[in-house]
């Protein structure tokens, strides 16, 4: 996850009125930076103009750090993806997704169906499974529970939002145990996930696993580690042990907390021999001010020993941000087999900036990520689908197996 500030137009300034509260002061620098950078308003279908008449109000009535910050995480809402958070929160704050869910539920016919649930953790080992319809959340309805997590500066609620508000509210807080209420054949069974301690609180050990299959597969999973520098020398090791296998799988379905797009190339340069492109970049603000479109597409250089043998990478929704990267980048190097299901669609490349007064950071996307065919990152779909994880594996396994024949 790349971490970096933008060059913000500081005139708005000079407007502010003498005697406003710092709260104020920091909602106001807060929304004139998300007009100004944020790449996506168009497909989000935000009012950010109503936004600001909707929450100034609130606002204008604040009087502690920390029921700003929460007035800012619900405006966060506003813009319903992963991509937009706060990089601070109290025990009483929402966890994020995909990092925080250990399950995903997607709208269909009005109701709530569990369609992916986590390698793992909390909601798979307490019972949850895909298919189920969720139907209360801590009592509540689920169609009422979720109504904190809806835009309010839209026209039209879309089925993208919906999802985004149930996920967040089944992700749950950090300080509430969670009760999921099950609805079949008119009864109500009742799920406590968080009876033992939240798995996705808790970090990896290792940055990555690594092993060999029957069948001289050789299979390598990322922990959510993308972002950590030692991964690189743990993964050029792993790798080095395995080139001897004839086939490999690269998995990245447990990646969603993004990384660094230098950890990323330095992986993707050991399955290629020569310079090749992997995403596209646009720079929609940047149009946005000047009138003119910036585009740039981005390489992936090889580095030491290349493995030259058939590739499968896997993903799913908890394959996140710079995971998603990696996944199209094999894409268009045409150099994988992609299998899994449908990943985070975190959108695009975030920056950081931080409130003048209270200090709070606030990360969001203000460049968009496409394939270099120009098709959206968060629109690329796997070449093979499976619903869980062991489906994926053996579709993995499959493909890998086919190739020696």
């Amino acid at each position: 996850m790349r971490k970096a500030f933008l060059t913000i137009l500081l005139p708005f300034f000079a407007g502010v009125a003498l005697g406003q509260s710092k709260y104020q002061k920091d909602f106001a620098y807060y929304w004139q930076t998300v007009n100004d950078n944020f790449a996506y308003f168009e497909r989000q279908h935000t009012n950010w103009d109503k936004v600001k008449a909707i929450y100034q109000p609130v606002i204008d009535t604040v009087s502690s750090g920390n029921a700003f910050m929460h007035v800012l995480e619900s405006i966060n809402n506003e813009l319903h993806n992963g991509h937009v958070f706060l990089n601070r929160n109290d025990n009483s704050s929402n966890r994020l997704i995909p990092t925080g869910a250990d399950l995903k539920v997607s709208y269909k016919g009005k109701k709530f169906v569990i369609t992916e649930i986590r390698e793992g953790f909390n909601a798979g080992l307490c019972g949850l499974k895909t298919g189920m319809v969720v139907a209360k959340y801590n009592g509540m309805p689920i169609e009422d529970a979720i109504q904190r997590f809806l835009p309010k500066s839209v026209a039209v609620l879309n089925k993208d939002m919906y999802e985004y508000a149930a996920n967040m509210l089944l992700a749950g807080t950090h300080n509430i145990k969670r009760n999921i209420a099950i609805a079949a054949n008119g009864q109500y069974q009742e799920y406590q996930p968080d009876k033992t301690p939240n798995k996705t609180d808790t970090n990896y050990h290792t940055p990555l696993d690594a092993k060999r299959l029957p069948g001289n597969i050789g299979y390598i999973k990322v922990n959510n580690s993308l972002g950590n520098s030692g991964l690189i020398k743990a993964f050029d090791m792993a790798l080095d042990s395995l080139m001897d296998t004839d086939g490999l799988i690269f998995d990245l379905s447990e990646t969603p907390s993004g990384g660094s797009a230098f950890i990323a190339k330095a992986m993707m340069g050991r399955f290629i021999d020569k310079e090749l492109p992997y995403q596209k970049h646009i720079y929609t603000p940047e149009e946005k001010e000047t009138g003119v479109r910036r585009a740039a597409i981005e390489l992936v250089a090889p580095r030491l020993k290349t493995y030259k043998k058939p590739l499968v990478v896997l993903v799913g929704y908890w394959t996140g941000s710079m995971g998603e990267g990696i996944a199209i980048g094999f894409d268009a190097m045409k150099r994988a087999t992609i299998v899994g299901s449908q990943m985070a669609g975190l959108l695009g490349e975030i920056y950081s900036f931080e409130t003048p007064e209270e200090k709070i950071p606030f990360s969001f996307p203000c460049v968009q990520l496409q394939h270099i065919n120009g098709q959206p990152r968060e629109d690329f779909m796997p070449h093979i689908i499976a619903d869980s994880h062991s489906g994926a594996m053996k579709a993995a396994i499959g493909v890998l197996s086919k190739g020696k024949k």
